[in-house]
């Protein structure tokens, strides 16, 4: 699992069947990278996020023969990060 930040959807108008009407989204990790992820919960550009990725990716989506292997697991109401000065 991984911390990232939701930098915005991502629409895709054509897709391989594989990955269905799920929603995307394009995720910030801590040192600036990208990613893209499936949206399972509904999070918002701005919303901190837990991620879960490989074949716990599928499941968090609902959907084991789901093509992805990154999903947004849940949205981070509350977050203290001990390493801030």
């Amino acid at each position: 699992m991984d911390i990232m930040r939701v930098a915005g959807a991502l629409v895709c108008t054509r897709r391989v069947p594989g990955l269905g009407t799920t929603d995307l989204r394009l995720l910030r990790d801590g040192t600036g990278g990208l990613a893209v992820a499936t949206d399972t919960v509904g999070a918002r550009p701005g919303s901190w996020v837990f991620t879960v990725s490989g074949s716990a990716a599928r499941y968090a989506a609902g959907d084991p023969a789901l093509q992805t292997d990154l999903a947004i697991g849940g949205i981070i109401d509350d977050w203290t990060d001990d390493d801030a000065p």
